[in-house]
């Protein structure tokens, strides 16, 4: 289903997604096309995708095309998505010790739309962090990993 939603293949275009737009949760799903994990995620992120069109953007992002970004937030696992809201990125509280992204996919449809419904709320609170909606059984649960420290 990744077909079905744009992607972004440099530094220059997800830069420019991250400054254009405007009054909607930006969603980036970092990946690679051909996982499994991944084409999971973009058949919920697909699915959804009208349903949130008022409220939110989604790309796809490669990772190995877009070095900079995989190290800039730290991409060991993928999936992982990240939310921007007005060029603000918006972290948000699973009940683990990384809240700049969501590593994994969802479980439902339900969950991924909760999700952006509590992220823009709050965004357009003035909040940059807000407390994750999704049941924590339904978090995918992962070690962070701390490598040349």
């Amino acid at each position: 289903m990744s077909f079905l939603l744009p992607k972004l293949t440099s530094k220059k275009e997800v830069d420019q997604a991250i400054k254009s737009t405007a009054e909607k949760v930006l969603v980036l799903r970092f990946g690679r096309d051909e996982d499994p994990v991944c084409l999971q995620l973009d058949d919920v992120l697909s699915k959804t995708s009208s349903d949130l069109s008022k409220m939110a953007a989604i790309y796809l992002v490669d990772v190995d095309q877009t070095p900079v970004y995989t190290q800039y937030f730290d991409i060991s696992y993928i999936p992982s998505t990240v939310f921007f809201f007005n060029g603000q990125h918006m972290k948000v509280d699973y009940g683990s010790p990384d809240h700049t992204k969501f590593v994994g996919s969802f479980k439902t449809k339900q969950d991924f739309i909760d999700l952006i419904e509590v992220i823009y709320r709050g965004a357009m609170r003035g909040k940059l962090i807000v407390q994750s909606p999704i049941d924590p059984k339904n978090i995918p649960k992962y070690d962070l990993l701390y490598q040349d420290i």
